[in-house]
Protein backbone atom coordinates (compact mmCIF):
# COMPACT_ATOMS: atom_id res chain seq x y z
CA UNK A 1 0.00 0.00 0.00
CA UNK A 2 1.09 3.67 -0.45
CA UNK A 3 2.31 5.99 2.12
CA UNK A 4 -0.80 6.99 4.00
CA UNK A 5 0.15 11.13 4.11
CA UNK A 6 0.37 10.02 -0.14
CA UNK A 7 -3.05 8.70 -0.12
CA UNK A 8 -4.48 11.69 1.70
CA UNK A 9 -2.98 14.11 -1.18
CA UNK A 10 -3.99 11.72 -4.16
CA UNK A 11 -7.57 11.64 -2.09
CA UNK A 12 -8.11 15.63 -2.02
CA UNK A 13 -6.15 16.42 -5.48
CA UNK A 14 -8.80 13.36 -7.19
CA UNK A 15 -11.53 15.83 -8.09
CA UNK A 16 -14.07 13.38 -6.95
CA UNK A 17 -15.30 10.07 -7.61
CA UNK A 18 -17.59 7.33 -8.58
CA UNK A 19 -18.18 5.53 -5.10
CA UNK A 20 -17.27 6.83 -1.17
CA UNK A 21 -17.77 3.74 1.00
CA UNK A 22 -18.04 4.57 4.39
CA UNK A 23 -17.10 1.82 6.84
CA UNK A 24 -13.60 -0.17 6.55
CA UNK A 25 -15.31 -3.15 7.91
CA UNK A 26 -16.49 -6.56 5.94
CA UNK A 27 -18.51 -5.29 3.99
CA UNK A 28 -16.70 -1.62 3.39
CA UNK A 29 -14.15 -3.22 1.94
CA UNK A 30 -16.09 -6.07 0.07
CA UNK A 31 -18.09 -2.66 -1.61
CA UNK A 32 -14.87 -1.05 -1.91
CA UNK A 33 -13.38 -4.03 -3.71
CA UNK A 34 -16.31 -4.35 -5.93
CA UNK A 35 -16.50 -1.39 -7.34
CA UNK A 36 -12.87 -0.83 -8.04
CA UNK A 37 -12.87 -4.13 -9.80
CA UNK A 38 -16.04 -2.74 -11.82
CA UNK A 39 -13.60 -0.02 -13.11
CA UNK A 40 -15.47 2.64 -10.84
CA UNK A 41 -13.39 5.28 -9.07
CA UNK A 42 -13.30 4.60 -5.46
CA UNK A 43 -12.40 5.87 -2.20
CA UNK A 44 -13.00 4.15 1.51
CA UNK A 45 -13.04 6.54 4.34
CA UNK A 46 -12.33 4.45 7.94
CA UNK A 47 -13.02 6.47 11.31
CA UNK A 48 -10.94 4.10 13.18
CA UNK A 49 -8.81 1.63 12.08
CA UNK A 50 -9.79 -1.00 9.12
CA UNK A 51 -11.67 -3.92 10.81
CA UNK A 52 -10.97 -2.09 14.67
CA UNK A 53 -14.98 -3.33 15.17
CA UNK A 54 -17.07 -6.48 14.83
CA UNK A 55 -14.98 -7.37 11.66
CA UNK A 56 -11.86 -8.24 13.59
CA UNK A 57 -13.57 -10.17 16.66
CA UNK A 58 -15.61 -12.60 14.65
CA UNK A 59 -15.30 -16.30 15.34
CA UNK A 60 -12.80 -16.47 12.88
CA UNK A 61 -15.23 -19.19 10.43
CA UNK A 62 -16.71 -19.34 7.17
CA UNK A 63 -19.77 -21.04 7.38
CA UNK A 64 -22.87 -21.80 6.11
CA UNK A 65 -24.75 -21.59 9.55
CA UNK A 66 -25.68 -24.81 10.75
CA UNK A 67 -27.85 -23.30 12.98
CA UNK A 68 -29.90 -21.10 10.47
CA UNK A 69 -30.48 -24.25 8.66
CA UNK A 70 -31.88 -25.63 11.82
CA UNK A 71 -34.13 -22.33 11.83
CA UNK A 72 -34.90 -23.35 8.37
CA UNK A 73 -32.99 -20.38 6.54
CA UNK A 74 -32.55 -22.66 3.59
CA UNK A 75 -31.89 -19.90 1.01
CA UNK A 76 -29.39 -17.59 3.15
CA UNK A 77 -27.35 -21.30 4.23
CA UNK A 78 -27.06 -21.82 0.17
CA UNK A 79 -26.08 -18.73 -0.53
CA UNK A 80 -23.83 -18.95 2.76
CA UNK A 81 -22.23 -22.05 1.35
CA UNK A 82 -21.47 -20.87 -2.06
CA UNK A 83 -19.66 -17.82 -0.86
CA UNK A 84 -17.69 -20.05 1.35
CA UNK A 85 -16.54 -21.92 -1.61
CA UNK A 86 -15.75 -18.66 -3.45
CA UNK A 87 -13.70 -17.47 -0.94
CA UNK A 88 -12.00 -21.24 -0.35
CA UNK A 89 -10.69 -21.03 -3.87
CA UNK A 90 -9.91 -17.00 -4.31
CA UNK A 91 -8.02 -17.23 -0.77
CA UNK A 92 -6.51 -20.38 0.26
CA UNK A 93 -4.09 -19.44 2.14
CA UNK A 94 -6.33 -18.05 4.47
CA UNK A 95 -9.58 -19.72 4.22
CA UNK A 96 -9.38 -23.23 4.47
CA UNK A 97 -11.45 -26.55 5.57
CA UNK A 98 -11.96 -27.02 8.83
CA UNK A 99 -13.23 -30.18 9.75
CA UNK A 100 -15.63 -30.05 12.83
CA UNK A 101 -16.87 -33.28 15.21
CA UNK A 102 -20.88 -32.80 16.95
CA UNK A 103 -20.76 -34.98 19.88
CA UNK A 104 -23.89 -37.05 20.09
CA UNK A 105 -24.86 -38.25 23.53
CA UNK A 106 -28.42 -39.92 22.77
CA UNK A 107 -28.92 -42.57 20.64
CA UNK A 108 -31.09 -40.12 18.55
CA UNK A 109 -28.21 -37.51 17.67
CA UNK A 110 -27.05 -39.45 15.65
CA UNK A 111 -29.45 -40.07 12.98
CA UNK A 112 -31.01 -36.45 13.68
CA UNK A 113 -27.89 -34.31 13.01
CA UNK A 114 -26.16 -36.70 10.36
CA UNK A 115 -29.31 -36.21 8.74
CA UNK A 116 -29.58 -32.30 8.91
CA UNK A 117 -25.73 -32.42 7.71
CA UNK A 118 -26.51 -34.82 4.81
CA UNK A 119 -28.93 -31.94 3.82
CA UNK A 120 -26.07 -28.86 4.63
CA UNK A 121 -23.46 -31.01 2.36
CA UNK A 122 -26.51 -31.08 -0.45
CA UNK A 123 -26.89 -26.92 -0.32
CA UNK A 124 -23.07 -26.75 -0.33
CA UNK A 125 -23.10 -29.11 -4.04
CA UNK A 126 -20.08 -28.29 -5.85
CA UNK A 127 -18.86 -26.04 -3.53
CA UNK A 128 -18.86 -28.85 -0.94
CA UNK A 129 -15.63 -29.00 1.37
CA UNK A 130 -16.30 -32.85 2.23
CA UNK A 131 -19.14 -35.52 3.43
CA UNK A 132 -20.46 -35.16 6.51
CA UNK A 133 -20.75 -38.96 8.11
CA UNK A 134 -21.32 -40.54 11.94
CA UNK A 135 -18.21 -41.50 13.45
CA UNK A 136 -18.05 -44.15 15.98
CA UNK A 137 -17.01 -42.80 20.03
CA UNK A 138 -13.48 -44.16 19.68
CA UNK A 139 -13.02 -42.34 17.05
CA UNK A 140 -14.47 -39.09 18.00
CA UNK A 141 -12.30 -39.50 21.09
CA UNK A 142 -8.95 -39.84 18.87
CA UNK A 143 -9.50 -36.77 16.29
CA UNK A 144 -10.92 -34.46 19.81
CA UNK A 145 -7.82 -35.32 22.05
CA UNK A 146 -9.35 -33.79 25.18
CA UNK A 147 -13.35 -34.09 24.81
CA UNK A 148 -14.74 -35.99 28.03
CA UNK A 149 -15.59 -39.04 26.79
CA UNK A 150 -18.44 -39.51 29.83
CA UNK A 151 -21.49 -40.72 28.16
CA UNK A 152 -20.28 -40.19 24.95
CA UNK A 153 -21.89 -42.50 22.14
CA UNK A 154 -19.97 -41.09 18.85
CA UNK A 155 -20.07 -37.97 16.96
CA UNK A 156 -20.84 -36.65 13.41
CA UNK A 157 -18.62 -35.59 11.39
CA UNK A 158 -18.76 -31.92 9.10
CA UNK A 159 -16.90 -29.42 7.12
CA UNK A 160 -16.83 -25.90 7.21
CA UNK A 161 -14.34 -23.07 6.69
CA UNK A 162 -11.72 -21.25 9.17
CA UNK A 163 -9.88 -18.03 8.04
CA UNK A 164 -8.16 -14.96 9.88
CA UNK A 165 -10.72 -12.19 9.42
CA UNK A 166 -7.95 -8.99 9.84
CA UNK A 167 -5.75 -10.72 7.63
CA UNK A 168 -8.39 -11.88 4.88
CA UNK A 169 -9.81 -7.85 5.21
CA UNK A 170 -5.78 -6.82 4.37
CA UNK A 171 -5.52 -8.66 1.35
CA UNK A 172 -8.83 -7.02 0.19
CA UNK A 173 -7.15 -3.52 0.35
CA UNK A 174 -3.89 -4.74 -1.13
CA UNK A 175 -6.12 -5.93 -4.17
CA UNK A 176 -8.15 -2.78 -3.89
CA UNK A 177 -5.04 -0.58 -4.23
CA UNK A 178 -4.10 -2.61 -6.68
CA UNK A 179 -6.84 -1.92 -8.98
CA UNK A 180 -6.82 1.79 -8.47
CA UNK A 181 -8.69 2.37 -5.20
CA UNK A 182 -7.98 4.59 -2.55
CA UNK A 183 -8.30 3.64 1.69
CA UNK A 184 -7.67 6.16 4.18
CA UNK A 185 -8.10 4.67 8.10
CA UNK A 186 -8.62 7.26 10.83
CA UNK A 187 -10.85 9.19 8.35
CA UNK A 188 -14.28 9.90 10.01
CA UNK A 189 -17.01 10.86 8.03
CA UNK A 190 -19.19 13.79 9.94
CA UNK A 191 -21.14 15.38 7.11
CA UNK A 192 -23.38 14.46 3.90
CA UNK A 193 -22.99 16.83 0.70
CA UNK A 194 -26.31 17.09 -0.78
CA UNK A 195 -27.81 19.13 -3.80
CA UNK A 196 -30.24 21.72 -4.13
CA UNK A 197 -32.47 18.77 -5.30
CA UNK A 198 -32.01 17.13 -1.90
CA UNK A 199 -29.66 14.03 -3.59
CA UNK A 200 -26.50 13.13 -2.11
CA UNK A 201 -22.76 14.35 -3.88
CA UNK A 202 -20.00 13.28 -1.28
CA UNK A 203 -19.23 13.22 2.38
CA UNK A 204 -17.22 15.57 4.81
CA UNK A 205 -14.53 14.11 6.77
CA UNK A 206 -12.11 14.56 8.87
CA UNK A 207 -8.42 13.33 9.61
CA UNK A 208 -8.99 12.11 13.06
CA UNK A 209 -5.26 12.50 13.29
CA UNK A 210 -5.00 16.06 13.34
CA UNK A 211 -8.46 17.50 12.99
CA UNK A 212 -7.88 18.33 9.17
CA UNK A 213 -10.87 18.35 7.24
CA UNK A 214 -12.01 17.80 3.67
CA UNK A 215 -14.71 17.27 1.19
CA UNK A 216 -15.23 14.57 -1.56
CA UNK A 217 -17.53 14.32 -4.34
CA UNK A 218 -19.25 11.35 -4.81
CA UNK A 219 -22.02 9.78 -7.50
CA UNK A 220 -22.56 7.51 -5.26
CA UNK A 221 -21.78 6.61 -0.84
CA UNK A 222 -22.53 4.08 0.48
CA UNK A 223 -23.10 3.61 3.96
CA UNK A 224 -21.39 -0.20 5.53
CA UNK A 225 -20.94 0.81 8.82
CA UNK A 226 -22.48 -1.99 10.35
CA UNK A 227 -23.65 -1.59 14.44
CA UNK A 228 -22.89 2.52 13.57
CA UNK A 229 -25.29 2.17 10.12
CA UNK A 230 -27.90 4.50 12.15
CA UNK A 231 -25.45 7.50 12.70
CA UNK A 232 -25.17 7.67 8.31
CA UNK A 233 -28.66 7.43 7.90
CA UNK A 234 -29.29 9.77 10.44
CA UNK A 235 -26.93 12.14 8.94
CA UNK A 236 -28.87 11.72 5.91
CA UNK A 237 -31.99 11.83 7.35
CA UNK A 238 -32.32 12.77 11.02
CA UNK A 239 -35.84 11.32 11.61
CA UNK A 240 -35.06 7.87 10.42
CA UNK A 241 -35.91 4.74 12.28
CA UNK A 242 -33.10 2.83 13.63
CA UNK A 243 -32.61 -0.40 11.66
CA UNK A 244 -29.56 -1.76 13.65
CA UNK A 245 -30.35 -4.54 16.79
CA UNK A 246 -27.07 -4.69 18.14
CA UNK A 247 -26.02 -8.12 20.21
CA UNK A 248 -23.04 -8.69 21.64
CA UNK A 249 -20.91 -11.80 21.42
CA UNK A 250 -17.54 -13.16 23.33
CA UNK A 251 -15.13 -15.27 22.55
CA UNK A 252 -12.41 -16.73 25.43
CA UNK A 253 -8.75 -17.79 23.49
CA UNK A 254 -7.10 -20.83 25.72
CA UNK A 255 -4.05 -23.13 25.01
CA UNK A 256 -4.35 -25.61 21.99
CA UNK A 257 -3.42 -28.17 24.89
CA UNK A 258 -6.89 -28.25 25.66
CA UNK A 259 -8.01 -29.91 22.71
CA UNK A 260 -4.82 -31.27 20.82
CA UNK A 261 -5.33 -32.03 16.98
CA UNK A 262 -7.09 -30.44 13.98
CA UNK A 263 -10.62 -31.25 14.51
CA UNK A 264 -12.86 -28.19 16.09
CA UNK A 265 -15.37 -29.02 18.62
CA UNK A 266 -19.47 -27.77 18.03
CA UNK A 267 -22.25 -28.19 20.64
CA UNK A 268 -25.62 -27.55 18.71
CA UNK A 269 -27.04 -26.83 21.69
CA UNK A 270 -25.98 -25.22 25.13
CA UNK A 271 -27.72 -24.58 28.27
CA UNK A 272 -29.63 -21.82 27.05
CA UNK A 273 -30.35 -22.67 23.49
CA UNK A 274 -27.03 -20.95 22.23
CA UNK A 275 -24.97 -22.23 19.89
CA UNK A 276 -20.90 -23.43 21.34
CA UNK A 277 -17.91 -23.55 19.04
CA UNK A 278 -14.05 -24.45 20.09
CA UNK A 279 -11.97 -23.69 16.66
CA UNK A 280 -7.75 -24.51 16.32
CA UNK A 281 -6.55 -21.51 15.21
CA UNK A 282 -3.52 -19.93 14.68
CA UNK A 283 -2.09 -22.75 17.50
CA UNK A 284 -4.41 -21.99 19.89
CA UNK A 285 -8.17 -22.08 20.56
CA UNK A 286 -11.12 -19.55 20.31
CA UNK A 287 -13.99 -21.08 22.25
CA UNK A 288 -17.69 -18.76 21.80
CA UNK A 289 -19.76 -17.16 21.41
CA UNK A 290 -22.48 -15.82 23.26
CA UNK A 291 -25.50 -13.68 21.60
CA UNK A 292 -26.34 -11.19 24.56
CA UNK A 293 -28.94 -8.11 23.29
CA UNK A 294 -27.21 -4.93 24.30
CA UNK A 295 -28.55 -1.30 24.01
CA UNK A 296 -25.38 1.31 23.70
CA UNK A 297 -22.57 0.96 20.72
CA UNK A 298 -19.35 1.14 22.14
CA UNK A 299 -15.81 0.97 20.05
CA UNK A 300 -14.70 -1.39 22.43
CA UNK A 301 -17.01 -3.18 24.13
CA UNK A 302 -16.54 -5.29 27.54
CA UNK A 303 -17.37 -8.79 27.89
CA UNK A 304 -20.12 -9.45 30.64
CA UNK A 305 -19.20 -11.50 33.46
CA UNK A 306 -22.53 -13.90 32.58
CA UNK A 307 -21.19 -14.02 29.50
CA UNK A 308 -17.55 -15.08 30.81
CA UNK A 309 -19.27 -17.92 33.08
CA UNK A 310 -20.99 -19.24 30.28
CA UNK A 311 -18.54 -19.83 27.96
CA UNK A 312 -16.13 -21.01 30.59
CA UNK A 313 -18.73 -23.57 32.63
CA UNK A 314 -20.21 -24.97 28.88
CA UNK A 315 -16.76 -25.85 27.32
CA UNK A 316 -15.55 -27.10 30.67
CA UNK A 317 -18.89 -29.24 30.73
CA UNK A 318 -16.91 -31.12 27.40
CA UNK A 319 -13.46 -30.89 28.17
CA UNK A 320 -11.31 -33.27 30.09
CA UNK A 321 -9.78 -30.64 31.83
CA UNK A 322 -11.67 -27.62 33.70
CA UNK A 323 -11.05 -24.18 31.75
CA UNK A 324 -10.47 -21.76 35.16
CA UNK A 325 -10.58 -17.71 34.43
CA UNK A 326 -6.39 -17.93 35.05
CA UNK A 327 -6.25 -20.31 31.41
CA UNK A 328 -7.64 -17.33 29.89
CA UNK A 329 -5.16 -15.80 27.18
CA UNK A 330 -7.29 -13.51 25.92
CA UNK A 331 -11.22 -12.37 25.90
CA UNK A 332 -12.77 -10.63 22.97
CA UNK A 333 -16.09 -9.03 22.72
CA UNK A 334 -17.57 -7.78 19.22
CA UNK A 335 -21.14 -6.21 18.17
CA UNK A 336 -23.33 -7.84 15.55
CA UNK A 337 -25.19 -5.43 12.99
CA UNK A 338 -28.27 -7.65 13.26
CA UNK A 339 -31.13 -6.13 11.10
CA UNK A 340 -34.46 -5.75 13.02
CA UNK A 341 -36.91 -3.21 13.39
CA UNK A 342 -37.20 -1.09 16.45
CA UNK A 343 -39.25 -2.75 19.21
CA UNK A 344 -39.13 -6.01 18.04
CA UNK A 345 -38.64 -8.39 20.49
CA UNK A 346 -37.35 -11.53 18.85
CA UNK A 347 -34.33 -13.26 20.74
CA UNK A 348 -31.52 -11.75 18.64
CA UNK A 349 -29.84 -15.10 18.56
CA UNK A 350 -32.95 -16.03 16.75
CA UNK A 351 -32.77 -13.19 13.88
CA UNK A 352 -31.74 -13.87 10.50
CA UNK A 353 -28.15 -12.97 9.39
CA UNK A 354 -29.15 -12.21 6.05
CA UNK A 355 -28.57 -8.57 4.70
CA UNK A 356 -30.26 -6.09 3.36
CA UNK A 357 -29.56 -3.00 0.75
CA UNK A 358 -31.38 0.10 1.64
CA UNK A 359 -32.07 3.23 -0.63
CA UNK A 360 -32.70 6.49 1.23
CA UNK A 361 -35.11 9.34 -0.72
CA UNK A 362 -31.34 11.14 -0.88
CA UNK A 363 -29.85 7.73 -2.59
CA UNK A 364 -27.94 6.69 0.03
CA UNK A 365 -27.17 3.38 0.35
CA UNK A 366 -27.18 1.45 3.16
CA UNK A 367 -26.34 -2.10 3.64
CA UNK A 368 -27.51 -3.74 7.13
CA UNK A 369 -26.87 -7.00 9.19
CA UNK A 370 -24.92 -9.69 7.08
CA UNK A 371 -21.81 -11.81 8.15
CA UNK A 372 -18.42 -12.07 7.27
CA UNK A 373 -18.97 -15.14 4.94
CA UNK A 374 -21.51 -12.97 2.66
CA UNK A 375 -19.06 -10.25 2.48
CA UNK A 376 -18.74 -10.50 -1.32
CA UNK A 377 -22.37 -10.65 -2.20
CA UNK A 378 -23.39 -7.81 -0.15
CA UNK A 379 -20.61 -6.01 -1.77
CA UNK A 380 -22.27 -7.09 -5.07
CA UNK A 381 -25.54 -6.25 -3.57
CA UNK A 382 -24.37 -2.35 -3.24
CA UNK A 383 -22.98 -1.52 -6.28
CA UNK A 384 -26.03 -3.66 -8.12
CA UNK A 385 -28.16 -1.26 -6.30
CA UNK A 386 -25.92 1.53 -7.00
CA UNK A 387 -26.62 0.76 -11.25
CA UNK A 388 -29.83 -0.13 -10.30
CA UNK A 389 -30.67 3.72 -9.41
CA UNK A 390 -28.52 4.70 -12.27
CA UNK A 391 -26.33 6.17 -9.95
CA UNK A 392 -23.90 4.63 -11.84
CA UNK A 393 -23.25 2.68 -15.47
CA UNK A 394 -23.89 -1.15 -15.55
CA UNK A 395 -20.51 -2.50 -15.88
CA UNK A 396 -20.94 -6.90 -14.42
CA UNK A 397 -19.22 -7.85 -11.28
CA UNK A 398 -15.58 -9.86 -11.50
CA UNK A 399 -15.23 -10.66 -7.90
CA UNK A 400 -17.04 -14.43 -7.96
CA UNK A 401 -12.98 -15.54 -9.13
CA UNK A 402 -10.88 -12.84 -8.65
CA UNK A 403 -8.11 -14.38 -6.53
CA UNK A 404 -7.03 -12.44 -3.14
CA UNK A 405 -3.46 -12.54 -2.77
CA UNK A 406 -2.41 -15.28 -5.24
CA UNK A 407 -0.17 -17.20 -3.55
CA UNK A 408 1.95 -20.15 -5.01
CA UNK A 409 4.04 -22.75 -3.71
CA UNK A 410 3.31 -21.83 0.07
CA UNK A 411 1.74 -24.54 2.38
CA UNK A 412 -1.02 -23.26 4.83
CA UNK A 413 0.84 -24.42 7.58
CA UNK A 414 3.95 -21.84 6.53
CA UNK A 415 4.63 -19.20 8.93
CA UNK A 416 3.95 -16.66 6.92
CA UNK A 417 1.27 -18.33 4.38
CA UNK A 418 -1.24 -15.44 5.62
CA UNK A 419 0.56 -12.87 3.71
CA UNK A 420 -0.06 -14.55 0.23
CA UNK A 421 2.22 -13.54 -1.99
CA UNK A 422 3.65 -11.00 -0.14
CA UNK A 423 5.51 -13.97 1.91
CA UNK A 424 8.34 -13.72 0.08
CA UNK A 425 9.27 -10.24 0.73
CA UNK A 426 9.43 -11.26 4.66
CA UNK A 427 11.58 -14.22 3.43
CA UNK A 428 14.13 -11.91 1.60
CA UNK A 429 13.72 -9.58 4.71
CA UNK A 430 15.15 -12.55 7.09
CA UNK A 431 17.56 -14.08 4.43
CA UNK A 432 19.11 -10.51 4.00
CA UNK A 433 19.29 -10.22 8.08
CA UNK A 434 18.79 -12.90 10.09
CA UNK A 435 18.15 -11.15 13.20
CA UNK A 436 14.74 -10.23 11.61
CA UNK A 437 13.67 -13.66 12.28
CA UNK A 438 13.84 -13.05 15.90
CA UNK A 439 10.32 -13.27 17.87
CA UNK A 440 9.18 -10.17 19.36
CA UNK A 441 8.63 -12.46 22.67
CA UNK A 442 8.67 -15.86 23.49
CA UNK A 443 4.58 -16.47 23.84
CA UNK A 444 3.70 -14.79 20.48
CA UNK A 445 4.46 -16.31 16.91
CA UNK A 446 5.41 -12.90 14.75
CA UNK A 447 8.64 -12.37 14.19
CA UNK A 448 10.29 -9.11 13.99
CA UNK A 449 10.48 -9.06 10.07
CA UNK A 450 6.66 -9.23 10.08
CA UNK A 451 6.38 -6.23 11.94
CA UNK A 452 9.10 -3.87 10.17
CA UNK A 453 7.02 -5.58 6.83
CA UNK A 454 3.39 -4.67 8.26
CA UNK A 455 4.86 -1.15 9.39
CA UNK A 456 5.91 -0.16 5.77
CA UNK A 457 3.11 -1.39 3.93
CA UNK A 458 -0.10 -1.64 6.00
CA UNK A 459 -0.86 2.06 6.78
CA UNK A 460 -0.04 1.49 10.91
CA UNK A 461 -0.97 4.75 12.62
CA UNK A 462 -1.18 3.30 16.14
CA UNK A 463 0.37 0.70 18.36
CA UNK A 464 -3.00 -1.06 18.73
CA UNK A 465 -3.48 -1.30 14.92
CA UNK A 466 -0.33 -3.30 14.52
CA UNK A 467 -0.60 -5.96 17.62
CA UNK A 468 -4.42 -6.00 17.55
CA UNK A 469 -5.45 -6.41 13.60
CA UNK A 470 -2.20 -6.24 11.33
CA UNK A 471 -1.04 -8.82 13.92
CA UNK A 472 -3.30 -11.11 15.85
CA UNK A 473 -0.94 -10.60 19.45
CA UNK A 474 -3.53 -9.11 21.65
CA UNK A 475 -6.09 -11.97 20.56
CA UNK A 476 -3.54 -14.62 21.41
CA UNK A 477 -2.30 -13.51 24.50
CA UNK A 478 -3.42 -10.29 25.55
CA UNK A 479 -0.63 -10.52 28.72
CA UNK A 480 2.27 -11.44 26.44
CA UNK A 481 0.72 -8.45 23.88
CA UNK A 482 0.65 -6.31 27.05
CA UNK A 483 4.04 -7.25 28.10
CA UNK A 484 5.83 -6.71 24.31
CA UNK A 485 4.14 -3.28 23.89
CA UNK A 486 7.27 -1.32 25.03
CA UNK A 487 9.33 -2.88 23.24
CA UNK A 488 7.78 -3.34 20.21
CA UNK A 489 6.88 0.36 19.76
CA UNK A 490 10.76 1.15 20.40
CA UNK A 491 11.29 -1.21 17.40
CA UNK A 492 8.96 0.37 15.28
CA UNK A 493 9.63 4.03 16.24
CA UNK A 494 12.31 5.19 13.80
CA UNK A 495 9.55 3.38 10.89
CA UNK A 496 6.82 5.06 12.03
CA UNK A 497 8.88 8.25 12.67
CA UNK A 498 7.78 8.40 16.57
CA UNK A 499 10.13 10.16 19.14
CA UNK A 500 10.49 9.41 22.60
CA UNK A 501 7.12 11.03 24.15
CA UNK A 502 5.08 9.08 20.78
CA UNK A 503 6.15 5.76 22.16
CA UNK A 504 5.54 6.47 25.65
CA UNK A 505 1.73 7.84 24.59
CA UNK A 506 1.06 4.52 22.38
CA UNK A 507 2.20 2.03 24.81
CA UNK A 508 0.17 3.43 27.33
CA UNK A 509 -3.12 3.81 25.61
CA UNK A 510 -2.63 0.45 23.89
CA UNK A 511 -2.04 -1.03 27.29
CA UNK A 512 -5.28 0.60 28.56
CA UNK A 513 -7.36 -0.97 26.09
CA UNK A 514 -5.70 -4.27 26.30
CA UNK A 515 -6.50 -4.67 29.85
CA UNK A 516 -10.31 -5.26 28.61
CA UNK A 517 -9.12 -8.61 27.02
CA UNK A 518 -7.62 -9.63 30.14
CA UNK A 519 -9.56 -11.79 32.97
CA UNK A 520 -8.84 -10.70 36.06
Amino acid sequence: MKNRDEIIQEATSAGGFDVVVVGGGASGIGAALEASLRGFKTLLLEKHDFTKGTSSKSTKLIHGGVRYLAQGDIKMVREALKERGYLVKNAPHLVHDQPFIIPAYKWWEGIFYTTGLTLYDILAGKYSLGRSKFLGREKVIRKLPGLSGKGLRGGILYHDGQFDDSRLAMDMLHEFFRNGGLALNYFEVYDILKNDGDRITGVRAKNVTNDQSFEFKAKTVINATGVWADDVMQMDDPGHKKMIRPSQGIHIVISKNFMKGDHALMIPKTSDGRVLFAVPWHDHLVVGTTDTPVDSIDDEPVPLEDEVRFILDTASGYLIKKVERSDVLSVFTGLRPLAAPTGDRTETREISRNHKVLVSKSKLITVVGGKWTTYRKMGQDMIDAAIKQKLLPQRASRTKNYKLSESTGIDVKDQFAIYGRNAMEIRKMIANNRELNASICEELPYSRAEIEWLCRNEMVVHLEDLMARRTRALLLNAKAAYNAAEKVARDIAPLLNWDKKKVEEEVLSFREMAKKYILN
